[in-house]
């Protein structure tokens, strides 16, 4: 069933493995925010952009696949974080390729000038596109780009 165009755009946000432990990490490289307060944020963005967010983290990329599978049918477009998984997993690559909604690839980390397996995402390129390096501003230009792609592809 087709969505009106008043409703409001609907994003699935995924934080890969790992990401449960902000605040306790590297803080030079993930900043000092906790998860919690990371996805604080991103409420309040979309607050402000009048889009609607589910958030979930996992550690497991099966059940990443298995989320950007069934969530395909609730949301307009996904933001991702695949933590270390967009290094290598082609099954998440496949599974962004294969679900056909725009998904936004977001880093808190600039993955371009980190240890040289960091610098390779197999997932950038079946993403509209990507974000990183900035902290939890990521997440907030991934989650505004998004909301704009939406709401221009009506």
């Amino acid at each position: 069933m087709a969505k009106l165009a008043a409703e409001k755009k609907r994003i699935f946000i995924i934080h890969g493995p790992n990401l449960n432990l902000l605040g306790t990490r590297d803080s030079e490289q993930y900043g000092t925010l906790t998860l919690d307060k990371v996805n604080t944020a991103i409420r309040k963005k979309a607050r402000e952009l009048d889009v609607e967010t589910r958030i979930i983290q996992t550690n497991h990329e099966g059940r990443i696949i298995d989320l950007l599978h069934r969530r395909r049918k609730w949301a307009d477009g996904i933001i991702i974080n695949p933590g270390a998984f967009t290094h290598y997993s082609y099954a998440i690559r496949d599974a962004i390729e294969g679900i056909q909604i725009p998904v936004v690839e977001a880093h808190l980390s600039n993955i371009y000038e980190r240890e040289d397996f960091r610098k390779v995402s197999v997932t950038k390129d079946v993403c509209s596109a990507q974000f990183y390096g900035k902290k939890v501003e990521s997440y907030l230009e991934a989650l505004s780009f998004l909301s704009q792609h939406l709401t221009s592809n009506i």
